[in-house]
């Protein structure tokens, strides 16, 4: 199964995506801002990143920007995850680089999960079960 790095600095909310994540195969790490983000793609290879906008430190669109600038970390794909429904907001995060944007308060966690499961699919060669 995939490596999922979950960088959100709410901790309800990153312990309940690690729970659904980790109760479908996948291996989980958190991080709770963009620089723990970075760090730990560095050290853990994710398969894919989730990433909260709103977030101390280091904002999830400066995170996606130094991600992406970064040659041994650009080709992970990265799902930009939050509460801010702007589509200014979403058109910018995709420009940088972001493969999805997924507003929380419109999907319930499972929903969120087949989402990044589609993601996943489209970017490993292998079938990944459940898809």
């Amino acid at each position: 199964m995939a490596k999922i790095l979950i960088t959100e600095d709410d901790q309800l909310m990153a312990r309940m995506y690690q729970k659904i994540f980790s109760f479908e195969g996948h291996e989980v790490e958190l991080a709770e801002n963009g620089q723990e983000c970075i760090d730990q793609a560095r050290a853990a290879a994710p398969t894919l990143i989730l990433l909260d906008v709103m977030m101390p430190v280091m904002n999830g669109l400066e995170t996606l920007e130094k991600l992406k600038a970064d040659p041994s970390l650009k080709s992970i794909p990265v799902i930009m995850l939050t509460n801010l429904a702007g589509q200014q907001d979403a058109e910018t995060a995709l420009a940088k680089g972001a493969v999805k944007y997924i507003i929380k308060s419109e999907h319930d966690p499972k929903e969120v999960y087949d989402m990044v499961q589609e993601v996943l699919t489209g970017y490993t060669r292998n079938e990944v079960p459940g898809a």
